[in-house]
């Protein structure tokens, strides 16, 4: 969902949350592209170039790793690697007419699935929003529906609306595409909280989404992205140990009999109490996670007339509380632990 969900989460208990332990990347770091120190260990991910002073997340990336897009406020821009750094990013073919957010590659490569607050039919009016809870609430100008864009050799084709049988709602945000085509979502069209959805994809078509059994509505689960092999996903929510407002990153495994195993909780390795911790994304290796956090780099006083210049630059760059774009090597979490269970960091 758009960053200006954040501004209110009282109203709509939308604001995602993390926790402590992570460490900041370097003040003194160039705007090349960052990478995490060490696995479980978070880093800001190109900062000063994607991470910048606005507000960036979701990033998508093509099978090879090296573009990517993303979202920068009310668009959808596209990056390049060059190297070790990432080329000045600019708005994408297919975006920019209206509100766009939230890419998700296809696995393949093939097609993107994104959010948009365009109307069904031109001409028309941008989409309103409606959900919330307690209290269900519109918020103009900022619906979302699911919208299918489909590679054309180095360009994209026309925006095609995803059909009524997943766009349910006006609160339908953060597609994840798995290696069958089949598409998660988060969906408000039934009253109470964020639920989490699978449409499964056959013969050309969505069929009818299922809710996950863990997410009925007790809790505020939302943005899920999910393994290619559905083997695992990761999603926010604000069930225990967070019971509050801000949401946290949980990850669940694909048990033997094709369900979910227990949400767990990925703790302060991760998430961090000072700031949110949402929209977690796979990179194309499958283990790198990418989420989006508003957490800074802690000042501590005295600091020398080089720290403090340190500071000022960072901060002009992409350390001012707004949220970036951020990545951490899973791996430890995805090696078996001793017995068998899941692995931790």
């Amino acid at each position: 969902m758009p960053d200006f969900c954040r501004l209110i989460v009282t109203v709509v208990v939308l604001s995602a949350a993390g926790c402590t332990g992570a460490r900041a990347p370097d003040p003194a770091a160039d705007v090349a592209d960052a990478a995490p120190v060490a696995p479980g260990v978070p880093a800001v991910f190109a900062p000063g170039v994607i991470s910048g002073p606005s507000r960036e997340s979701v990033p998508a990336f093509t099978p090879d790793g090296n573009t990517v897009y993303f979202t920068r406020d009310n668009a959808i821009l596209v990056a390049h690697r060059h190297g070790t750094s990432w080329s000045a990013p600019e708005v994408a073919p297919f975006s920019g007419r209206w509100g766009d957010w939230e890419p998700a590659m296809s696995p393949d490569g093939a097609f993107l699935i994104f959010v948009s607050n365009r109307p069904a039919v031109e001409p028309g009016a941008a989409l309103d929003g409606e959900w919330g809870y307690p209290t269900r609430t519109v918020f103009k100008t900022y619906g979302g529906n699911l919208w299918r864009v489909e590679r054309r050799g180095d360009s994209w084709g026309t925006p095609v609306r995803l059909p009524d049988m997943v766009n349910r709602g006006t609160g339908v945000w953060e597609p994840s595409i798995v290696a069958d085509g089949s598409l998660y979502f988060m969906d408000a069209h039934l009253p109470g909280r964020f639920r989490i959805y699978r449409s499964q994809y056959r013969g050309g078509s969505y069929q009818e989404p299922q809710q996950l059994p863990f997410s009925d509505g007790t809790w505020s689960d939302v943005d899920a992205t999910v393994a290619p092999d559905e083997s695992f996903l990761v999603i926010a929510s604000n069930r225990p140990p967070v019971e509050g407002q801000r949401h946290e990153l949980f990850l669940a495994f694909r048990d033997a009999g094709g369900g979910w195993g227990p949400l767990r909780h990925l703790g302060p390795a991760v998430n961090d109490a000072t700031a949110d911790q949402i929209q977690p994304r796979l990179g194309p290796d499958r283990h790198t996670l990418y989420f989006t956090s508003g957490r800074t780099t802690p000042i501590h006083y005295p600091r020398s007339p080089a720290v403090r210049d340190a500071d000022l630059r960072r901060a002009q760059t992409w350390d001012n509380g707004a949220s970036n774009i951020w990545q951490v090597d899973l791996s430890p979490w995805l090696r078996p632990a001793p017995g068998g269970g899941p692995g931790s960091p």
